[in-house]
């Protein structure tokens, strides 16, 4: 998904703002609104990101929906917010390019393609980001597209994830039930 950028200078206050999907309350997928918000400013060990490219997976339609596993109702309304969302905007995985960094920063410079994952803290779905220079973000690599970058990472760390608990040594083998899906599919 993408969304179109359309960077305007707001003259009452001097910021800078942008789009986002937000999800003012539970529901279907009507309730998603597109706002102009104001464009984050990069703390001295965060880089801010111009998202090319971002994707829906199961679990943003759960945060969107309000829909909790079976037997996770309280808990996933406790941390997700209980009458509407905590966290309105949405977005576990994004793809983009590295438009500014805090004095901080040295691992990544203005100009770096990227692919990123929120986890928990969400809010993947805006023309802009700020992300801790930290957190679970890498370059991305030339082979990918944005499309590509932004829509492995859940799946492909899950079965990581997975891969790494099976402690699978050189020369083994193994065989993979229901490789389908984001996760499957990348095992």
């Amino acid at each position: 998904m993408t969304i179109q950028s359309n960077d305007q200078n707001n003259g009452s206050n001097g910021g800078t703002r942008m789009k986002a999907i937000v999800c003012p309350k539970y529901g279907p997928p009507e309730v998603l609104k597109i706002e102009e918000i104001e464009k984050p400013m990069p703390k001295h060990n965060e880089i801010l990101v111009k998202v090319h490219a971002t994707s829906v997976t199961l679990y943003d339609c759960w945060q969107r929906s309000g829909y909790a596993p079976p037997g996770f109702g309280f808990l996933y309304r406790l941390i997700a917010g209980f009458n509407k969302p905590k966290q309105p905007i949405h977005g576990t995985e994004l793809s983009g390019e590295v438009e500014a960094v805090g004095k901080d920063v040295s691992q990544f410079k203005k100009g770096d393609r990227i692919m990123a994952y929120t986890g928990l803290s969400l809010g993947a779905y805006v023309q802009y980001i700020c992300l801790p220079e930290d957190s679970v973000v890498i370059k991305k690599p030339d082979i990918m597209t944005y499309e590509e970058a932004a829509a492995v990472q859940q799946g492909g760390l899950t079965a990581l994830y997975f891969l790494k608990k099976a402690d699978i040594k050189s020369g083994q083998k193994i065989l993979i039930f229901g490789a389908s899906g984001g996760v499957g599919m990348l095992n």
